[in-house]
């Protein structure tokens, strides 16, 4: 026997809510690593052996400093400074400030003044840059000290210091390295020439995509990134210069394709 006619759109209605096979679920594509994007190249180990054969032959040991936010407030003093400029401003600071709460009580006016006496530009930029640190550093922390750090992890410490004003990642990157012996990889201007004469990377990625770059491919070890940081430097700026590089004494001349232009 059929149903009543005033059933029949509800049998329909019903009907029409029954599951249907369920379409695959689209997962949206992940962005491919840099190491994707620019795989390993072969030769890095080799490129590394000769240039700690070269310029880093004895095995570094690890140091760390007593006091990690001295690194940070030299670091951000080697910036556009020569090594000797850095050493003597840091100095006259230390001096005229026996503790950096007597550097934060004098203002920036007062570390611009002993900056300029020791020599060396951007004076008033670093004053500033500075003196914010150490007010964060008193305004969150209650404390101007970084010693605490040596019980953090590297991920957070990299987050303290990148929130620090002035600090980006490579500043940070030297203070881990230097100053609490983890393996991180600053990319200075040395390094960032050195990676594209070897025509390892897209000539377009800065020196920051450099960075992560070195951290996805070399090992995560201090020893061999220490090692490969200040060696690939010190290539730099005794070998590989930036202008009239002196690829005839290179070791890394036939495993370098920038070495063949410059010979001519």
């Amino acid at each position: 026997m059929s149903l009543p006619p005033q059933t029949r759109p509800a049998q329909r209605y019903l009907s029409e809510q029954q599951p249907t096979e369920q379409q695959p679920t689209r997962t949206p594509r992940s962005k491919p690593s840099l190491a994707e994007q620019a795989p390993s190249p072969a030769e890095l180990p080799e490129v590394a052996r000769r240039l700690a054969k070269r310029y880093l032959p004895t095995p570094p040991t690890p140091r760390r400093a007593a006091e990690p936010l001295d690194g940070l407030i030299s670091t951000i003093l080697s910036q556009q400074n020569t090594a000797p400029i850095t050493r003597r401003q840091f100095g006259g600071l230390k001096a005229a400030y026996p503790s950096w709460e007597m550097a934060l009580a004098d203002g920036p006016d007062g570390i611009e003044t002993v900056l300029k006496a020791a020599g060396g530009g951007l004076s008033r930029i670093k004053a500033n840059y500075i003196w914010n640190v150490l007010d964060q550093l008193e305004t969150t922390r209650g404390e101007l000290s970084l010693k605490d750090t040596r019980q953090m992890n590297d991920a957070e410490v990299r987050t303290l210091l990148e929130s620090l004003p002035g600090v980006g990642m490579k500043t940070a990157s030297c203070v881990l390295l230097f100053d609490l012996a983890r393996p991180a990889m600053p990319v200075d201007t040395h390094i960032l020439r050195i990676t594209r004469r070897l025509e390892w990377l897209p000539a377009q990625w800065n020196a920051v995509k450099v960075e992560r770059w070195y951290d996805e491919v070399l090992p995560a070890t201090w020893a061999e990134r220490y090692t490969f940081h200040v060696s690939a430097i010190r290539h730099g700026r005794e070998t590989c210069k930036a202008q009239r590089p002196k690829c005839g004494e290179c070791v890394l001349q036939e495993l370098c394709p920038s070495a063949g232009v410059f010979l001519k």
